[in-house]
């Protein structure tokens, strides 16, 4: 009886040792930063700019706010279940919102997606490491780019809103003669993207005020939630 009695303890302990150090071995992928949480809400304040010196208007500004929300489930092209990403403009407070797209967001793995106008993009792989270097572009026929994390898990104040843990994600940093590409994403936990920076320009003679053509954009979260 003691002997089976020992065996029995044995047995347990054996088992909850087991289960602690599979539990111990769990990864965190914290896929928070992409915010899939149906009825989650970001807007933000939008600046725009549009260069071209050979036309009449050489440098189109144009101030905006836009509203994503995180819809229903979706199959998508490839046959996954993915969420439904809304986009929303309107000018100012003042208007009411207008649907202007609906995109697809998916966590497949290790990889965040974002399907924008049929480019399916690779906006983070998790869990964010110093070491992850990939191309956001690897699934569309857009230029190859070279994305790494910049800050991990770290504090950042954009706006007025204090974030408690941001991602920033690099994607181009390009500086010549003729050439200014600079491109950057930061995404907080539990919220998704707060802070978005295009900039891909053509210039004379290093200066970046000289732009002679290209684009520039600017995201900045004002405002979260869930609806």
């Amino acid at each position: 009886m003691k002997l089976f009695r020992n065996l029995v303890i044995g047995s347990i302990g054996i088992l909850l040792f087991a289960s602690c150090k599979k539990e111990e071995t769990v990864p965190e992928f914290h896929t928070n930063y992409f915010g899939l949480t149906a009825g989650r809400f970001v807007v933000y304040d939008v600046q725009e700019i549009n260069h071209d010196i050979d036309n009449a208007i050489q440098h189109d500004t144009l101030s905006y706010q836009l509203k994503t929300v995180i819809g229903d489930t979706v199959i998508d092209n490839l046959g996954r279940v993915a969420r439904k990403f809304l986009r929303y403009k309107r000018q100012d407070v003042n208007q009411n919102w207008q649907l202007t797209d609906v995109w697809t967001a998916i966590l497949d793995g290790t990889l965040a997606e974002l399907t924008e106008e049929n480019q399916r993009l690779v906006k983070l792989i998790l869990p964010p490491t110093t070491s992850k270097v990939w191309n956001p572009n690897s699934y569309t026929t857009l230029p190859a780019l070279e994305a790494y994390y910049s800050g991990i898990h770290t504090p950042k104040t954009i706006g007025n809103i204090a974030f408690d843990s941001t991602l920033t994600v690099e994607q181009e940093d390009y500086f010549s003669m003729i050439d200014y590409r600079r491109k950057y994403e930061v995404y907080a936990t539990g919220i998704g993207l707060v802070k978005k920076v295009y900039i891909d320009l053509v210039i004379e003679g290093f200066d970046k005020t000289n732009v002679q053509k290209g684009k520039e954009i600017e995201y900045t979260c004002i405002d979260y939630g869930v609806e």
